[in-house]
C-alpha cells in the first residue's frame, strides 16, 4: 500500500513538472512538494517506504516503466516534455554505467561527460559516411567509448582516490581541445547526426498510432526506455554476481581483497570498461535523439552534472540516478522564467536535499547475497 501511494503521488508530481509553464505552476508544485515531503518525514512513511522497495524491488522497476509510458502518453504531442523525458532516461543510463565505477568498485571518474561525447561523435562519423546498421552503430559508440577508456587504464590502476580523480579531469579537458581544434570532427561548431533508424522505423518521423498523432520524440522516449532497461538488467546482474561481490570487496578494503586472492587490477578493469561501455552507449543514443552535437555539450562541467546525479541519487543504487537525473535536468529548464538566478535557485534545493538526505534519495542498503538462500526478496 505505502508503495503504489508513492508511486502515484511520485507519477502526479511529475506529470505536473513536466507540464508546468509559468512561474506560478512552477513555485506552487514546489510547495505542494515540500508540504508532501515533511507530512511524509512526520509519518516516518519514508523509511517504511525504503524498506517496502527493497523487498519488492521487481515491483517498484515495473511501475517505473509504467509510469514512463503513461507520461509519455500524456504528452505525446508536446516536443519539450517528450524531449525532456528522452534525455532523463538517456542521461541515467549512463549513470548506471558510472555506478559500475563509483558505486560498486570505487573508480572516481570526472570524465563521464566525455565517453558520452565519444559515442556521439562515433555515431556521428559512422552514420553520416557509412552504410551501417544504426543499432551497430550505437554499440560501435559504445565499444569506441570502451576502448578509449583503456587509454586511462594504466595511470587509474597505478593511482587511488583523488590522484585518479585527478587523472579523469585531465582526461575531460583534453577531450574537449581536441574536439574544438579539430576540423574533421566539425571543430567548435560540431556535427549534424541522422535520426535513428530501427528495423526500417525511422524515429526522426511521426507516429499515428490508433487515429493519435505522436511526437517523433515519442518514439526516441521508447527507444530510450528500452535501452536504459536493458543498461538496468545489466548492472543488476553484475550487482548481484560473484563479480559484483568482489567489486566491493575492493572498493571496501583493497588489501582485504588481496589477501583473498581476488585481483584488484582485473576488477578495476571490468568496472571501468564496462562502465564506459554503458556511457558510450547512451551518448551515442543522446546524439541521434537530438540531431547535432557540440563540443559545447561534453565539457568538464556535463560531468559534474553526471557524478551529481551518483551522490543525489545514492552511490551504489541503481534506482537512485532516475529520479536525480529528472531533478537535476528538468529542474534549470523549468526555472528559465528567473533567468541566472535559476542556477542559484536550483543549487540550493539540490544542497537542501542532500543536507536532510546526506546519502542520496535512494541510499544503497547493506548486501544481501547468498546463492542459496531462496526467500531473499532481492533474488
Amino acid at each position: 500500500m505505502p508503495l503504489g501511494v508513492a508511486m502515484l503521488v511520485l507519477l502526479a508530481l511529475s506529470w505536473a513538472l513536466l507540464g508546468a509553464e509559468t512561474q506560478t505552476e512552477v513555485f506552487g508544485l514546489f510547495g505542494v512538494t515540500a508540504v508532501i515531503a515533511v507530512i511524509a518525514s512526520r509519518l516516518k512513511f519514508t523509511e517504511s517506504l525504503g524498506r517496502v522497495a527493497v523487498e519488492h524491488e521487481r515491483a517498484v522497476s515495473i511501475a517505473c516503466v509504467v509510469g514512463i509510458l503513461i507520461l509519455m502518453a500524456l504528452f505525446h504531442e508536446d516536443h519539450f516534455p517528450l524531449l525532456l523525458l528522452g534525455s532523463v532516461l538517456l542521461y541515467a543510463t549512463a549513470c548506471l554505467g558510472l555506478n559500475i565505477q563509483f558505486g560498486y568498485v570505487g573508480i572516481v571518474n570526472f570524465a563521464g561527460a566525455s565517453f558520452f561525447g565519444i559515442g556521439a561523435y562515433t555515431t556521428a562519423v559512422l552514420a553520416s559516411h557509412t552504410a551501417m546498421p544504426h543499432l551497430l552503430i550505437l554499440a560501435a559508440g559504445g565499444v569506441m567509448a570502451a576502448l578509449v577508456g583503456c587509454v586511462l587504464l594504466l595511470p587509474v590502476l597505478r593511482t587511488r582516490g583523488h590522484y585518479g580523480a585527478l587523472v579523469t579531469i585531465a582526461f575531460a579537458t583534453l577531450f574537449r581541445s581536441f574536439l574544438e581544434v579539430n576540423d574533421t570532427l566539425g571543430g567548435p561548431q560540431g556535427l549534424k547526426i541522422p535520426s535513428l533508424q530501427f528495423f526500417g522505423w525511422d524515429l526522426g518521423e511521426g507516429l499515428i498510432f490508433g487515429g493519435v498523432e505522436f511526437s517523433f520524440y515519442a518514439n526516441y522516449v521508447f527507444f530510450a526506455l528500452l535501452l536504459c532497461m536493458a543498461a538496468y538488467v545489466c548492472v543488476r546482474r553484475v550487482e548481484r554476481s560473484w563479480l559484483g561481490v568482489a567489486m566491493d570487496m575492493v572498493r571496501t578494503d583493497e588489501i582485504a581483497a588481496s589477501v583473498f586472492g581476488i585481483s584488484i587490477a582485473r576488477q578495476k578493469i571490468i568496472a571501468f570498461v564496462l562502465g564506459n561501455l554503458l556511457v558510450g552507449i547512451a551518448g551515442a543514443a543522446y546524439g541521434m535523439m537530438t540531431n547535432y552535437i557540440a563540443p559545447n555539450n561534453f565539457t568538464f562541467a556535463d560531468s559534474l552534472i553526471l557524478v551529481s546525479m551518483l551522490l543525489l541519487g545514492g552511490i551504489g543504487n541503481p534506482l537512485g540516478v532516475f529520479p536525480a537525473a529528472a531533478l537535476i535536468l528538468i529542474l534549470p529548464e523549468k526555472l528559465q522564467f528567473i533567468q541566472e538566478y535559476r542556477f542559484l535557485l536550483y543549487g540550493t534545493v539540490i544542497i537542501f536535499i542532500l543536507l536532510f538526505r546526506a546519502q542520496g534519495l535512494l541510499p544503497r542498503g547493506i548486501r544481501r547475497f547468498f546463492p542459496c538462500a531462496e526467500n531473499d526478496p532481492r533474488q
